[in-house]
């Protein structure tokens, strides 16, 4: 039975199409983009956050040009998975400059996005990783964004 609550109709998709791009939208405007009356619309959105479809809605956040830091991808490969994988993602949920964080697949353990001041702020966090005896870094290599082409937030 748990499997009928999840399941998504064209409607279903067709809010979360809409929202993904404009999570402000008003229901009225919502309803209208996908053919359905305000009040069953809005009951079909709060039946997708009671389902944990709709995770939540945030703000993109461009920073003033004089504000605006660097960003940089760090590919990570820890020595030791069994003693530092707990404690090198507890320092990437509590780090500020870290942004996102994935573990993945691959030749590297974990893919890190973080905005730094600069360069130089980057290498203090970076050496600071590596110095730690509790997170056993073997290898990292990093990729500075030039210029976003397009960005999801998913």
């Amino acid at each position: 039975m748990a499997d009928k609550k999840m399941q998504l109709d064209k409607i279903d998709l067709k809010i979360l199409d809409v929202l993904r791009n404009d999570g402000r939208i008003s229901y009225r405007q919502l309803s209208e983009r996908v053919n359905l009356t305000p009040r069953p619309c809005q009951a079909r959105v709060e039946r997708l956050e009671a389902l944990g479809v709709i995770a939540g809605y945030r703000a993109v956040i461009r920073p003033p040009r004089e504000k605006q830091s660097i960003v940089v991808l760090a590919q990570i490969v820890l020595a030791d998975h069994g003693r530092s994988q707990a404690p090198f993602e507890e320092e990437m949920r509590a780090s500020p400059a870290v942004l996102d964080c994935w573990l993945v697949s691959g030749t590297f353990d974990f893919l890190v996005r973080l905005a730094c001041e600069d360069l130089d702020e980057y290498r203090r966090i970076a050496n600071a990783w590596l110095e730690s005896p509790r997170f056993k870094i073997e290898k990292i290599v990093t990729t500075a964004e030039l210029q976003t082409i397009k960005r999801s937030v998913v």
